[in-house]
């Protein structure tokens, strides 16, 4: 054997040096143009959950702060504390089970990183090219670390999220501090003792999954914040054997995070979602729909099946939903509701979380719900892959007879996109309604070429 093949891999500072030198000139032009489509649906996420009761709650915890580094809160029109603003953004995004997400390493990168990046670029006068340099280089590293520990991490009681999104959070932020590959490596050292979040809420449901993004916002700034400062964090933090992967996970795999670094980027995998609802589910909601449109009337069905894959049977099967969180996260509840309202919807149906929260107790709704069973579906196993989750959704009808839907790839999956057009036409039904067409239109003008913006100023424009 080579003795260089037995050293151990180095991911923790391997990740560091990629994310200080990455050259958004280097990064492939497919690659270049994904990260405006991902930072717009952001900010329609968060324009949504701005208003929410949880970042309400947030915001009068925290909203409150000042100090020397502040950054703007979203809709907002005023400025907090640099952390805090990124905490309470990052709830805007991330409570609603509306963002984007990368299927194999169970994560939601964007609601975790973009609030935290944007706090660190009005601190450190950022251009639009910062700014998306080193949230790519935030998406790799979650996305990479989160791969490396899923889905055993999951297994274990963890959301990738809040422990993996403020690794990815901590390198955007040092990234845009101007940090030398050393620092970069104390924040990401920082950052993995900080990282944190159960997901018991999937089985008693509960608002914390409400907040676990901008938790790992607030983590990732200030973990950046204290390597500027001088303070250090294990250079092995990641891969130590006491470190994150080990202690996160039974089953770290250090070659996975590090394997074609800055060759391969898997962000160009993550998936955008139609509905307000795990990734996982959004094929089973869009089969349900399907076969409610062709015919397959709420009333006339006597029960629904759904082939599911097995990792979706512990956390993602609750029939009987006890808050309408939990009800996002019900494949049963979700499919049940898809067959209720897509006949009475206009184009594509997309649920929303206000959908949610309207129909978690209605009578018919709940009644197929408890109707409705996941079961294990071995096509369904075998096709699916990094990027997208199949569904199989068979409805057995009172009649006796029965109608099936197989969806292989859900809309918002990497091959079957939401595309940039789809998603400047949903970021503007929703804040045209607040905002007017006018401000709207000319936030989306400088949103869609990020990259030409000398700083990121122009992007906290919509408010009041």
């Amino acid at each position: 054997m080579n003795p260089a093949q037995s050293l151990p891999i180095a991911v923790t500072d391997e990740l560091a040096q990629f994310a200080a030198a990455l050259d958004w000139e280097a990064v492939p032009p497919h690659v270049q143009a994904i990260m405006p489509v991902l930072m717009i649906d952001m900010f329609r996420a968060a324009a949504v959950g701005s208003d929410k009761p949880w970042t309400r709650a947030v915001g009068q915890a925290f909203g409150s702060a000042s100090g020397t580094d502040c950054a703007s809160l979203l809709y907002a029109g005023r400025r907090v504390e640099a952390g805090r603003a990124a905490f309470i953004n990052g709830t805007a995004a991330g409570g609603l089970d509306w963002d984007d997400s990368h299927v194999a390493a169970i994560i939601h990168p964007g609601v975790c990183i973009w609030p935290a990046a944007l706090a660190a670029a009005e601190i450190a006068g950022a251009s639009g090219r910062e700014l998306l340099t080193a949230v790519l280089a935030g998406y790799e590293v979650a996305i990479r670390v989160g791969m490396s520990i899923q889905p055993e991490h999951s297994l274990r009681g963890f959301q990738g999220t809040p422990t993996c999104g403020a690794l990815g959070a901590a390198v955007a932020c040092a990234r845009l501090f101007r940090l030398p590959a050393e620092r970069l490596r104390d924040a990401l050292g920082i950052a993995a003792t900080f990282a944190c979040g159960l997901s018991q809420f999937f089985v008693s449901g509960s608002d914390i999954k409400r907040f676990h993004a901008g938790k790992a916002a607030a983590n990732g700034i200030e973990a950046a914040l204290l390597a500027r400062a001088g303070l250090t964090g294990p250079r092995d933090a990641i891969e130590g054997s006491q470190g994150f992967g080990r202690a996160f996970s039974d089953r770290f795999d250090p070659s996975t995070a590090v394997k074609d670094l800055g060759r391969h980027f898997p962000t160009e995998w993550v998936s955008l979602k139609p509905h307000a609802g795990s990734v996982r589910m959004q094929a089973a909601i869009e089969g349900a729909a399907m076969l409610a449109r062709a015919g397959a009337r709420i009333e006339q069905v006597a029960s629904m099946e759904l082939g599911v894959h097995g990792a979706m049977m512990s956390k993602l099967a609750a029939s009987r939903p006890v808050d309408y969180q939990q009800a996002q996260l019900s494949t049963l509840f979700a499919a049940a509701m898809a067959v209720a309202l897509a006949p009475g919807r206009e184009g594509p149906l997309a649920l929303s979380v206000d959908d949610f929260e309207q129909y978690l107790d209605d009578p018919a709704i709940r009644d197929l719900s408890a109707r409705t069973r996941c079961v294990v579906d071995a096509r369904v196993e075998a096709l699916t892959t990094a990027e997208a989750v199949p569904a199989r959704v068979t409805i057995t009808m009172k009649d006796g007879s029965r109608v099936e839907q197989f969806v292989e790839y859900p809309k918002g999956c990497p091959q079957n996109p939401i595309t940039a057009d789809e998603v400047m036409q949903r970021f503007a039904a929703i804040a045209v309604p607040r905002f007017g067409a006018g401000p709207v239109d000319a936030w989306l003008e400088q949103a869609r070429h990020p990259e030409r913006l000398a700083s990121v100023a122009t992007l906290f424009s919509l408010h009041g």
